[in-house]
């Protein structure tokens, strides 16, 4: 055999070495993070660690911080995560943003800037995640938008100096039509006028975003300023030479032939045309008379034709304008010879502002052509991104098209402009061609595929003709129509042969649904009324309805409707049932509320108890609750119905004494009354007995059941064995098991409970008790605390009257525990109280400090050696003495007051 033991355990014990306290090494990373890896608890490491981030570590510091965590504490490390991520984010966003800030300061610096170029920037910064909302993205955004800005003011004024340089050129070209003296009256201010306007254009062209405007702009203005100093330069040397002229009569005449034939006038000389007609023509010979029914035809005719021309020159219709000008040179070739002088100078003067209307809208008919042909030459040539997809460039040729047309009705026609229109809109018209291709052979796929799937229900409706899963057929249909509407696109003459096939198609395959659901829909509008039929019942049977609502499940599995029209049978169906329900709710409730006298008695007791509570008398709350208890128990009911008896039987003047005993505590009232009403010859007239509420079935509050059952414990399990009635005659009452105590008879009888509690009294009562006990115990602990509070002042005075009670102190002090406490305060401080302190703490299970743990280990061991002494548990009371017969210190009265918070609650 094997010893177990080499050496006595005696001779081992002395030998033994307490075992040094163990000391927890700092962590490298403590100091750095502010002591979060020697924190007590995950909370105040986490406190710890986002104070340290608040300081702001390096990313490196914080890599090594979230590598020793990671595997500690995931909850503190989460946040050192966060902070890498966010750092993370931070670089990428700093890289995003220097990267689009560096694409910004190019496109600024560049001399010239496209304003696509810089909205296409912003675009595509926002889809790469640009910061464009901080610096410096946002401060050149903001750049960008001026300069984009100035830009297309330049623009804006471009076409606002186009414009003002037309309308000089008109007012030039009126005064010419018009006596040189008004010419020559706004001369000066169409000098400043026409010098105001090149200073403006002068000052666009030296702008310095000039170079960025469009390249259309610029020969605009160009042009504008050619015509207008064309017609300027004529302009002033005219009006110098007609004044010279006025005043010479050997001078020139000017170039202008209205001023030149008022001149000659002035001079008393024929006009230019009058001279020209004299000099081609011979002395016209004297004129036969002519019927003067003749010229007033003919001047009647005449000034018809004038008045049209006049009105269309008038109105500014160059078209209608020149077709009048040739009816009336017509009019004139037939009817010339029959006109006198001065109508004739009229019409001379009309044909003349005719012509010049004609050639004006002529000169404005081609500066839109210009524009139609560059707006249909830009259509191939748009920026990158913005190309025009095929149904956007045919709208877009329509439209030029068709203001061309108009431009045509208004003037003349121009054929050089017109070919280069027509070229550049038959060249944009490929892409169109391309697109129309494209459509042509999807609509054909299109087309194939709806005719596929036209087949496809076909024979799916065959197939599924004997099936009787309509849910299933159903979703199958719903399939098909949305494979239908997302078909494609096809034309309109195709749709319209499809669209009856397909209907005919879809309308064949959901017949047997159709004829499944008229069924369902007369079974479900029976079960309906059934449903009305059942919630007008007077008694509402649970059974049929949840069979009935059990067919209606089924139904609605089996046959699926529309589900708005579904919800409506729904709705219609639950309602009479709901109604019903809610009518029983109804009368329950109006039950619950009607508190009978027991429920009343339990609510007066549970409000006294909630006083008591509220008190915060200890003696009071335990008086109250003792008085719940014995109105739970039906103690209190009974007493006042054997008052109210004897009160009955004083006024009787009944001299019979009851024969029935007093009922016990725990008797329900109605024995009681059974009781007295078992006196014979008693005059009193029986007092009505309460109706019992707990009986078997449901008996939950505010059940009202048609006939009672018998007074005693109805209702519950074991009745049958009081009431066996005539089989059981013959044999007599079997002793109840309540009666004699049990199986061996060693136990007490149950108690009879009474009648069941409503709700509200049930409630009442429980709260109450809650309260009471949480009342109870908080006055416990509250005494405690004052005891052990006492007890410590008394030591530290050295006063024994300071010290509280047995009572006071709690069950686990003694007296002759007290009283040895009362000699160890009463006598001078002496002692040394270490052990008992040690030997306090092993009893109360408490921590021992840190330089005390070696001392404690030794004590436990010399324990272990002897045997036979009490342990500290069952002399702690002797060692709170010692404690108390040493010298009051702080530390030790703190150890005293740990140990005794313990060991005076056991």
């Amino acid at each position: 055999m094997f010893p177990f033991f080499s050496r006595s355990k005696m001779s081992d014990a002395p030998e033994v070495n307490p075992a040094p306290a163990k000391t927890q090494e700092t962590h490298p990373l403590d100091a750095l993070t502010g002591g979060a890896f020697s924190a007590a608890t995950s909370s105040e490491r986490a406190s710890r660690i986002r104070e340290w981030l608040a300081t702001q570590p390096a990313p490196e510091q914080l890599q090594e911080v979230f590598k020793e965590l990671s595997g500690r504490d995931k909850g503190a490390a989460r946040a050192v995560r966060e902070k890498l991520d966010e750092i993370r984010r931070a670089k990428g966003q700093e890289a995003i943003a220097a990267e689009w800030a560096d694409k910004a300061q190019v496109l600024l610096a560049a001399p010239k800037l496209n304003i696509a170029d810089a909205l296409a920037w912003q675009r595509d910064a926002a889809k790469a995640g640009a910061p464009l909302s901080r610096e410096p993205l946002s401060l050149l955004k903001v750049q960008l938008a001026d300069r984009v800005k100035v830009i297309e003011d330049l623009q804006h004024r471009v076409q606002v100096q186009r414009e003002a340089a037309v309308l000089l050129a008109q007012r030039i070209e009126v005064l010419s039509t018009k006596s040189w003296k008004d010419a020559q009256a706004a001369l000066e201010l169409l000098r400043a006028d026409v010098a105001r306007w090149q200073e403006q254009a002068e000052e666009l062209t030296g702008d310095a975003s000039w170079v960025s405007v469009e390249a259309r702009f610029p020969p605009l203005l160009e042009a504008s300023r050619t015509q207008l100093l064309v017609v300027w330069d004529a302009f002033q040397p005219a009006v110098a030479q007609a004044a010279a002229a006025a005043e010479d009569a050997a001078a020139p005449l000017p170039p202008v032939p209205v001023w030149a034939d008022e001149l000659r006038v002035a001079r008393g000389l024929p006009t230019e045309a009058a001279a020209a007609a004299v000099a081609a023509k011979p002395a016209r010979p004297v004129r036969p008379k002519v019927d003067p029914q003749v010229l007033e035809q003919a001047q009647q005719l005449v000034r018809e034709a004038l008045v049209t021309l006049e009105k269309e020159t008038a109105e500014g219709h160059g078209k209608a304008s020149a077709g009048a000008a040739a009816a009336l040179r017509a009019v004139l070739k037939v009817h010339g010879k029959h006109i006198d002088t001065p109508l004739e100078q009229q019409v001379h003067a009309a044909l003349v502002a005719a012509g010049e209307l004609e050639g004006w809208q002529r000169w404005s008919a081609d500066q839109v052509r210009e524009d139609l042909v560059a707006r249909a030459e830009a259509l191939l040539h748009r920026p990158e991104g913005q190309v025009l997809g095929g149904r956007k460039m045919q709208e877009s040729l329509r439209q030029l098209r068709e203001q061309w047309k108009q431009t045509d009705q208004g003037g003349a026609p121009n054929h050089a402009l017109w070919k280069k229109f027509d070229e550049a809109c038959n060249a944009a018209h490929k892409v169109v061609e391309a697109w129309l291709d494209k459509i042509r052979s999807e609509a054909a796929e299109h087309k194939a595929q709806r005719v596929a799937l036209i087949e496809e229900v076909k024979a799916w409706a065959q197939d599924q003709a004997a099936s009787g899963d309509w849910k299933a057929i159903n979703r199958a249909l719903h399939q098909f129509g949305d494979r239908w509407r997302e078909g494609g696109h096809v034309g309109e003459k195709i749709f319209a042969e499809l669209q009856p096939l397909w209907k005919q198609a879809i309308g064949a395959a959901a017949a047997p649904l159709e004829s499944a659901q008229k069924e369902s829909l007369a079974r479900r509008h029976a079960m309906i009324d059934e449903a009305v039929a059942l919630g007008a019942a007077p008694a509402l049977r649970i059974d049929a309805v949840k069979a009935l609502q059990q067919r209606w499940q089924a139904e609605a599995q089996a046959v699926p409707l529309d589900r708005r029209h579904e919800q409506k049978l729904w709705d219609a169906f639950r309602k009479p049932i709901d109604e019903a329900f809610n009518r029983k709710s109804a009368d329950r409730e109006k039950a619950v509320t009607e508190l009978s006298a027991r429920d009343r008695v339990v609510l007066e007791a549970s409000k006294a108890l909630e006083a008591a509570n509220a008190s915060g008398d200890a003696q009071q709350i335990r008086t109250a609750m003792q008085a719940l208890d014995a109105a739970l128990r039906g103690q209190a009911q009974a007493a006042q119905v054997v008052a109210s008896a004897q009160k009955a039987e004083q006024e009787q003047g009944g001299a019979l004494a009851v024969p029935a005993q007093a009922a016990p505590e725990n008797v329900a009232s109605g024995e009681a009354i059974e009781g007295a009403e078992s006196a014979p010859a008693r005059p009193a007239p029986k007092p009505a007995a309460r109706p019992v509420v707990a009986v078997r079935g449901d008996d939950r509050p505010g059940m009202k059941k048609d006939a009672p059952v018998a007074p005693g414990r109805g209702g519950r399990p074991g009745d049958h064995r009081d009431g066996r009635g005539e089989r059981d005659a013959g044999r007599g009452a079997r002793p109840d098991s309540r009666d004699r105590g049990g199986r061996f008879g060693d136990r007490l009888g149950h108690e009879d409970r009474g009648p069941r509690l409503g709700d509200a009294a049930f409630r009442a009562q429980r709260d109450a008790m809650e309260h009471a006990q949480l009342a109870l115990r908080k006055l416990a602990a509250q005494a405690h605390g004052e005891a052990l509070t006492q007890l410590l002042t008394a030591w530290e005075k050295r006063d024994a009257a300071l010290l509280p009670g047995t009572q006071e102190l709690g069950g686990g002090v003694t007296a002759a525990v007290r009283s040895a406490w009362a000699q160890a305060l009463s006598a001078p401080a002496a002692g040394d109280a270490g052990e008992a302190l040690l030997r306090l703490e092993m009893a109360a299970d408490a921590p021992t400090p840190a330089e005390y743990l070696a001392a404690r280990r030794a004590l436990q061991l010399q324990l272990l050696t002897r045997r036979n002494d009490p342990a500290p548990a069952q002399t702690w009371g002797q060692d709170t003495a010692r404690v108390l017969a040493g010298q009051h210190d702080a530390a030790v009265a703190r150890r005293l007051q740990n140990v005794l918070k313990t060991l005076l609650r056991k």
